[in-house]
């Protein structure tokens, strides 16, 4: 016992109150505190197991009163507790013997796990509904749940609503009203003629053929009316703390309006369909809603891996989001993608068989199948269970074994479902007329071979028939878990069965040790399963059930549900360290008010995803060759040419583009105001600054030119450039092998770019690239190689904005004669990790220790804001040089060894550094749609860059 309340104490300490801050603000982590995700999962995994050992007659108590507080109707009487779990609570429960706290738990699903049946105005009947996650869920008790979801009948009166909610709450459900037009295009349309077909691998309908309407679209917009519906009574119950567990394909969009409403809300969203491959889901004409609402969720969990894999290979290849291991990222955002395989409530099986009307059910079946063996089949009458290939198989297996025909009969429950729905009624007629066959073939007056029923069972018969069964067939053609595997496993402890398991089922991928797989559209091997199963000798029936039974009273409801809400929770913590790491935005309004005070600006702008008109991330804007072609912001003209008329203000904006590519530009520019330009990372059209004098400063700052003058170059020339050649060569190859790829060759670097290509394949081939590239061409060569998100670039090292800014703004002081130092600068950019140090190069300096020895601060690693720098700290020397651009006996004397970046020797090589007197406070950088950067700020894409350059034009012609 001490053990468990020393644990109890570690767990209460993991929970620290404090939201975790930046590095100024944390308070010290206690040394009991887990660290690590794994840590805390393992110790809440502990936690679980004591919580069944400190009280188990309570927790039996509480599996029987679950059961019947569902088949008999009745009020729970359990006293109601909310709230997170917090250790003075749960070590006076350890103290006193009491039940600790649980923690609320909102499941909201299609359907609540009760159906009413009105009997009067105000009065209503309720039923226990039949369905996996009912079954499931109904075992779960280490949480405070309550179900929110719609209770099957439309109730149009409010005096109907008032009856019916008050009779639910006392079963601590939750109703959702809809009328019968949403439901009839939202249940029956969208989800069960669009969503579930497509998610079973059975294509979409024609449109001509939709349920109710003629079109998707409106029972698209009926989904989404009713997903906003559910959202709207979630918010109305929802409690600080509460986990919101949101259900299956029915409710894709309700994590996403549940995050808008409350962003701090704990969303988990669980699929129990299969979940397609990318080339199926991306036949919806929604696809791309659909994911991004899911991507909402903090947590998105599946039965099995390939679903899960499916879900990301959907995220990466429609939306172009990266894929982790641990789920899929968005510009920083983490969405975990886990596999959670569902279980069943065990014990309640298990128990069940010991009842006095379950033992009179199995002797009856006993004595009435005595002398044959018992196969079994338990499945909705749905086009993806299979029904007629097991029947067929069967067929198969009587006519190769005729010494059977007598010995064994097949018992198939197919509960009707959809009745009214005509490809249903096609199915139960196939499968009556089958079944009718073989039994006219190969029946006798006093027996046949298959026993149908087209109706359900009560659960105590169920238990009964799967006790007697001697080999359970299961030969879904797409299912995504089916449980009646699991119970069939639960219920033969005696009779240790064999159970025949579809490799499509989720199933298989738990139970596939123990069970024989098979592939149901194979009959001939479904029928050579049978033979085996029914010769398995008693040994080998044995291992396989003990391999089974062991998952299956492991990996409970219980389990499953305890170990999803701990991974969510779980999620959070880890999305509030994660939080810790990304940049804070931009302070706008403290930018603007330093502006303005300051008498020297210096503004260094990006062009690409930070100038440009904004595109999806697989820049599906206008095409590829469009976006090829980069357009300023429609909204940036008038801000821009305002900044440039300031006398006061010289802008930067950064490329790495090639030379001749911006002569083309020079051709078209109206020349008018004093402005430097340091174009993007990507091509420059004519178009975009046609109105401004501006500086151009190609390839990363290697070639300077202001457009009325002639091109400068701060290269050595002794620069080795052989490397060229045979990259150029392989790059060719690559793109020749990788459709929609293309490369830019320029005078210092070559670049490839995957961004169009297949995403997957992409990362393949650059993979495969650098792997060439550093074996061979570039092996012994003096180049640095770049990786941006999809794209490979290979350059002369030493070649980035940041080695170059220093000789740049020296070219401008020279240039310009400026006189009065900078002591403003805003750097602002969506540059690659390898052209990040720029940002390092203006962050104001600590004390030199000693003359002639400056030290640079770096920002912090993990992009926090850096404090302010007492006033006293500047990098002004005291004086103003004249500046000018090294000379190439410069370069010469630096030799080889001196072509990397010099950003960290200022004194003797970095001349313009000597124009800024720059304090903390007036130094801003930020990064535009990268939250992990060595920035300070982050602006989330350029229509906030919009905001800030309209912000800071208005200040300039304020003053």
């Amino acid at each position: 016992m001490c053990w468990n309340i020393a644990i109890c104490k570690l767990q209460a300490s993991s929970q620290n109150k404090h939201v975790p801050g930046n590095k100024y603000n944390t308070a010290p982590a206690s040394p009991l505190t887990p660290k690590t995700r794994l840590e805390r999962l393992l110790l809440n995994r502990e936690l679980r197991k004591f919580n069944k050992i400190f009280n188990p007659t309570d927790a039996l108590a509480d599996g029987l009163k679950e059961a019947e507080h569902f088949a008999n109707d009745s009020v729970s009487k359990e006293a109601e507790s909310s709230g997170p779990l917090n250790e003075e609570a749960f070590l006076e429960a350890v103290d006193g013997g009491e039940r600790p706290p649980k923690q609320r738990l909102l499941v909201v699903a299609n359907r609540l796990p009760v159906s009413a049946v009105r009997k009067g105005e105000d009065s209503w009947q309720l039923e226990i509904s039949v369905g996996g996650l009912v079954s499931a869920l109904l075992g779960v008790k280490e949480f405070d749940a309550r179900w929110i979801g719609w209770a099957g009948v439309n109730v149009p009166d409010e005096i109907g609503q008032k009856a019916l909610s008050t009779a639910l709450a006392e079963k601590r459900c939750i109703p959702v009203f809809l009328d019968e037009d949403v439901v009839h295009q939202y249940y029956n349309g969208y989800c069960n003629n669009i969503l579930w077909p497509l998610f079973h691998y059975l294509g979409l309908p024609q449109e001509d053929r939709l349920a109710t309407t003629r079109s998707f679209q409106s029972q698209f917009d009926a989904y989404k009316m009713a997903n906003q519906m559910f959202a709207d009574v979630v918010n109305k119950h929802y409690e600080e703390g509460d986990v919101v567990w949101c259900h299956d394909y029915h409710l894709m969009f309700l994590p996403k309006f549940l995050k808008e409403h409350n962003s701090k809300m704990k969303v988990g969203w669980f699929l129990h369909t299969p979940f397609p491959s990318s080339e199926i889901h991306r036949m919806l004409p929604s696809r791309s809603e659909l994911l991004r609402s899911v991507l909402a969720a903090d947590l998105v969990g599946f039965h099995t891996y390939d679903y899960a894999r499916h879900f990301e290979s959907a995220c990466i290849r429609i939306l172009g989001l990266e894929g982790t291991p641990e789920g899929v990222e968005d510009q920083g955002k983490l969405t975990r993608v886990a596999a959670f395989p569902i279980g069943i409530d065990s014990d309640r099986f298990i128990r069940a068989l010991e009842l006095p009307q379950v033992q009179d059910h199995m002797k009856e079946l006993k004595e009435r199948f005595a002398g044959r063996k018992v196969m079994l089949g338990v499945d909705r009458l749905d086009m993806i269970k299979g029904i007629p290939q097991k029947i067929l198989a069967f067929e198969e297996f009587l006519e190769e074994n005729p010494e059977w025909r007598d010995k064994v009969v097949l018992l198939q429950i197919a509960v009707p479902t959809r009745t009214d729905v005509p490809e249903y009624q096609k199915l139960t007629s196939q499968v009556h007329e089958i079944v009718g066959r073989i039994n006219g073939r190969f029946g006798t007056l006093t027996a046949v071979p298959i026993h149908h029923l087209d109706r359900s069972l009560d659960f105590h018969a169920l238990c009964a028939l799967y006790a007697v069964t001697d080999v359970a067939l299961v030969t879904s053609l797409r299912d995504g878990m089916n449980l009646v595997s699991y119970e069939f496993v639960a219920c033969q402890a005696s009779k240790k069965g064999v159970l025949i398991l579809s490799e499509f089922a989720g199933a298989a991928q738990s139970l596939g040790a123990g069970a024989i797989l098979v592939n149901p559209w194979n009959i001939t091997e479904v029928a050579s399963s049978i033979s085996y199963a029914l010769n398995m000798p008693a040994n080998e029936r044995e291992k396989r059930h003990d391999h089974n039974f062991k998952h299956v009273t492991t990996h409970t409801s219980q389990e499953w549900a305890a170990m999803f809400v701990s991974e969510l929770n779980d999620t959070i913590v880890e999305a509030q360290l994660r939080t810790r790491k990304v940049l804070p935005l931009l302070p706008i309004k403290v930018a603007v008010e330093q502006y303005m005070q300051s008498n020297n600006r210096l503004l260094i702008l990006g062009f690409n995803a930070t100038l440009t008109e904004p595109a999806d991330s697989l820049g599906r804007r206008g095409g590829q060759i469009r976006e090829m072609e980069l357009r300023l912001h429609p909204e940036l003209k008038e801000p821009l040419k305002k900044l440039c008329d300031d006398q006061k203000t010289t802008t930067v904006v950064l490329s790495g583009s090639d030379r001749t590519i911006l002569d083309e530009v020079l051709s078209f520019l109206q020349l008018s105001s004093s402005l430097l330009i340091m174009l993007s990372d990507q091509l420059l059209v004519m178009q975009n600054f046609g109105e401004y004098n501006m500086w151009l400063a190609a390839e990363n700052g290697m070639f300077l030119r202001l457009t009325s003058g002639e091109w400068m170059t701060t290269m050595p020339e002794n620069l080795n450039m052989d490397w060229v050649d045979s990259v150029k060569q392989v790059f060719e190859y690559f793109t020749e092998r990788t459709p929609r790829s293309h490369f830019e060759l320029r005078e210092t670097s070559l670049v490839w770019n995957y961004k169009y290509a297949d995403m997957e394949f992409g990362r393949l081939q650059a993979r495969d690239m650098l792997q060439h590239l550093w074996t061979g061409p570039i092996s012994n060569a003096a180049v640095d190689v770049v990786q941006g998100g999809r794209s490979v670039e290979v350059r002369a090292v030493g070649v980035s904005k940041g080695a170059a800014i220093d000789r740049i703004l020296g070219e401008i002081v020279h240039n310009q004669g400026m006189k009065t130092p900078i002591d403003y600068v805003l750097c602002v950019g969506h540059f690659l990790a390898k052209d990040e140090d720029i940002y390092a190069f203006f962050e104001p300096e600590l004390p030199s220790e000693s003359p002639g020895i400056v030290k640079s601060k770096s920002p912090d690693p993990v992009g926090l804001p850096v404090p302010k720098v007492p006033s006293g700290r500047t990098r002004s020397k005291g004086h103003l040089k004249k500046q000018r651009s090294m000379s190439a006996l410069e370069w010469n004397s630096l030799g080889s060894a001196g072509w990397r970046p010099i950003v960290n020797d200022r004194v003797s090589v970095h001349e313009g550094s000597s124009v800024l007197d720059l304090k903390g406070e007036n130094y801003f950088s930020c990064a535009v749609a990268r939250k992990l950067s060595n920035a300070r700020y982050l602006l989330g894409t350029s229509d906030d860059v919009v905001t800030l350059l309209k912000q800071l034009a208005d200040a300039s012609s304020s003053t």
